[in-house]
């Protein structure tokens, strides 16, 4: 298992520490409530060192990236950062990732971790133009420090005004005392928020700054299954569940990042525009159940006859709504916002009714 640069800090707080994506990472501090609690209320870090970064450089950078990502990247400007994936030639997903502008021949793709080796060899099989590739994923840490007080706390370390920030924006800065710091506002969670990126051997100080900076408003250390209960009451995808090499964009409701202007050229793009025409004949939906129980990934979904019709690819208990929710695959004719839909959890039809995420919705 790799380590991230604070592996020893997390274990020094108590945390629970599991494999993760490859990581021995902190799935939990105080308890999975609380800790969503906290980001929706307050403030917390996460440590997401474990995700990937990598450069695309070089006069052929801008022509490669509109060419792997399905979102326009002639729309970024340097500051900004789009939300896009990876089409995988076969209709599918090769991953979920956030693209940042640093300059017409300087691009920063951020991947999840589970997918850093895979991403990379993809991209450097579809790199038949020569632009200049840089896995920097092992020489990068990032934290993310999210919730309505994060902005605000996190100013106190930084001269450069960040309170203002759009969403999907970014800043490089000095920060804590570390120059050349890549602030960023593209939180998971629904709850506001920035992340950081700097390197490997600032990531002690920083994190003790972090927390220093935000003892005052409640800041707690937050572990991966609060993430993910959080970023599913938002309706966010977690790649491997929700999205995958089988699932296409358009299926997972992904066509706001899938864009079919004259001008760009992407992998799948024929095949999907062939799709659009054709017609889905599956969604991704959002879900809220009604009968007592909780749902899971790869749970059935079933009929009124008890025939399978589908399946959750995530569902929780949601710590902040107070009801079970999820998402699942299913059929057109189901897709409808109000479907009736069943899900069979040890064998007992429960009752779910389709509904439109977000779940959670801020006051």
């Amino acid at each position: 298992m790799k380590k991230t640069a604070l592996s020893a800090v997390h274990e020094s707080l108590g945390a629970k520490m599991v494999e993760f994506a490859g990581f021995y990472m902190p799935v939990q501090y105080s308890g999975i409530n609380d800790e969503h609690e906290t980001v929706r209320q307050k403030l917390g870090v996460f440590d997401v060192s474990h995700m990937g970064e990598i450069w695309v450089k070089g006069p052929k950078a801008y022509e490669f990236v509109q060419y792997v990502t399905s979102n326009d990247v002639s729309k970024l400007w340097v500051g900004k950062v789009q939300y896009s994936c990876f089409p995988n030639g076969k209709g599918g997903i090769v991953d979920d990732l956030l693209v940042y502008k640093f300059g017409d021949e300087e691009y920063l793709l951020v991947v999840n971790a589970a997918n850093i080796e895979k991403d990379w060899n993809w991209l450097v099989s579809q790199n038949k133009i020569g632009a200049q590739l840089t896995n920097a994923s092992d020489d990068i840490s990032q934290l993310a420090i999210q919730g309505p007080l994060a902005l605000k706390a996190m100013q106190k370390l930084t001269t450069t005004t960040v309170t203002d920030m759009e969403y999907y924006t970014y800043k490089v800065l000095e920060f804590a005392g570390i120059k050349n710091v890549i602030f960023s506002t593209t939180g998971y969670t629904g709850s506001g928020g920035c992340e950081i990126y700097f390197e490997n051997k600032d990531a002690a100080a920083i994190w003790n700054a972090v927390m220093n900076a935000g003892a005052e408003f409640g800041i707690k250390p937050i572990g991966l299954a609060a993430r993910d209960t959080l970023r599913l009451e938002m309706g966010y995808m977690l790649y491997g569940n929700d999205i995958d090499d089988t699932t296409s964009p358009l299926e997972a409701g992904l066509g706001w990042i899938t864009k079919f202007t004259d001008e760009k050229i992407f992998i799948d793009k024929q095949f999907m525009l062939d799709l659009k025409a054709k017609g889905l004949t599956r969604k991704l939906v959002g879900f809220e159940l009604i009968d007592k129980g909780v749902p899971r990934h790869g749970y059935d979904v079933v009929d009124g006859n008890n025939q399978k019709v589908g399946v959750v690819t995530s569902g929780t208990m949601g710590p902040s709504v107070k009801k079970p929710v999820g998402m699942a695959y299913v059929p057109i004719a189901f897709s409808k916002e109000g479907s009736e839909i069943f899900i069979s959890v040890r064998d007992k039809a429960l009752k779910a009714i389709v509904v439109k995420p977000p779940f959670y919705k801020s006051a």
